[in-house]
């Protein structure tokens, strides 16, 4: 993540007829509309990030001591300090992409249980740039913990699977694709048919297999998408923000996806079965 959101309104959604219950609705559940308000007013506290470091009152290494002692609390220091590393290989992916990009960065900043961000006023000045340092981040914080899968198996230490597994699940929450979340970022650089052809087959992949996880994806793409699409056109100057080569467009789509195979992987190679132990 990296800048605030724009505030937008998604448009209302005809409702269903009150003598049939909604699919949706059922697959949902009570948990899936817990989890998809986490997520959106999660989404809104970590833009707010953005303004901490105006008020200079949290240096980046106060900030991350605040965070290890905070997550220390529930996690025990050793997975803390492991964690908050791993957020900070994830972010300094995007710093050293902003820097390569000609943004005026600020240093970054951490917040217990909402992760961390660098400021920036812009994000390069068009769409690609924008991919381009929203997916640094997610590739570098991927690469780091992909390092940990080695030594946890050459250990047989469950406490590095556990932490690799938490690393990865943080590079793929970041890729859901809204903003300011990184996947958001990586659309603008994706040809309008992309993001339709990509909502299309996250629709496909969940008839197959549902999953709420998955609910969440969808409901959340199709808003931005929606948003992406109307956006093009609403100011003058848009088009030309948006206009990308089709081979960076591609490359782009590719790599976004591609990370996200790579996130669900390493998930499954470095999931810890605790059943056992119950």
């Amino acid at each position: 993540m990296t800048e605030p959101s724009t505030q937008w309104l998604p448009p209302a959604a005809p409702s269903p007829p009150p003598q049939r219950e909604s699919r949706l609705k059922r697959l949902l559940g009570p948990l899936g509309v817990v989890g998809l308000a986490i997520l959106k007013f999660a989404a809104k506290l970590k833009a707010l990030l953005l303004l901490l470091p105006k008020l200079k009152v949290l240096s980046t290494a106060g900030s991350m001591l605040l965070s290890v002692a905070a997550y220390a609390l529930i996690w025990g220091w050793r997975f803390a300090v492991g964690f908050v590393a791993l957020l900070f290989v994830h972010e300094m992916g995007h710093y050293m992409q902003m820097r390569r990009e000609g943004v005026h960065a600020s240093w970054m900043v951490f917040i217990p249980f909402l992760g961390a961000a660098v400021g920036a006023r812009s994000l390069g000045g068009n769409a690609l740039a924008e991919a381009r340092i929203g997916l640094a981040g997610p590739i570098l914080g991927t690469l780091g913990t992909a390092a940990l899968i080695p030594f946890a198996h050459g250990a047989d230490s469950d406490f590095l699977r556990a932490l690799a597994f938490t690393g990865f699940f943080l590079n793929l929450f970041n890729l859901i694709p809204l903003v300011p979340f990184d996947g958001g970022r990586a659309m603008a650089a994706m040809a309008p048919w992309m993001w339709f052809v990509g909502f299309g087959a996250m629709l496909a992949f969940f008839i197959a297999f549902p999953n709420p996880v998955l609910i969440l994806f969808l409901l959340l793409g199709g808003m931005e998408t929606w948003r992406r699409w109307r956006q093009r056109h609403a100011e003058a100057g848009n088009e030309a923000y948006y206009r990308v080569p089709p081979a960076a467009r591609l490359l782009v789509a590719l790599v976004y996806v591609g990370l996200i195979a790579a996130c669900a992987i390493g998930m499954h190679t470095t999931f810890v079965n605790q059943s056992h132990r119950l």
